[in-house]
């Protein structure tokens, strides 16, 4: 088991400490959790380089599309008229 013991960050930049306050007001969390997200985002996206992250985020972006469209919209946007042409190749 890993124990974290509560450790400071002593940023010196005021720059910084701007952009933590504002994203803190704008999404109504602390610096701290803005912080926090940012770097995780920032290591997630750094980790994308190998092809089973990537790989991952697409199917997990598609799964969210796939939630978001109800079966009524989907049949409005996927009509087999507009994937293929008259000669039935695709569009």
């Amino acid at each position: 088991m890993r124990y974290l013991l509560p450790m400071s960050l002593n940023i010196k930049n005021p720059r910084v400490h701007e952009l933590a306050r504002e994203a803190a007001r704008r999404f109504g969390m602390s610096q701290t959790s803005v912080i926090e997200e940012a770097l995780v985002r920032l290591l997630a996206t750094r980790a994308e380089t190998d092809d089973d992250a990537r790989r991952a985020r697409v199917a997990g972006i598609l799964a969210d599309v796939d939630r978001r469209i109800t079966d009524d919209r989907r049949a409005v946007l996927l009509r087999h008229e507009d994937l293929y042409d008259d000669a039935g190749l695709p569009a």
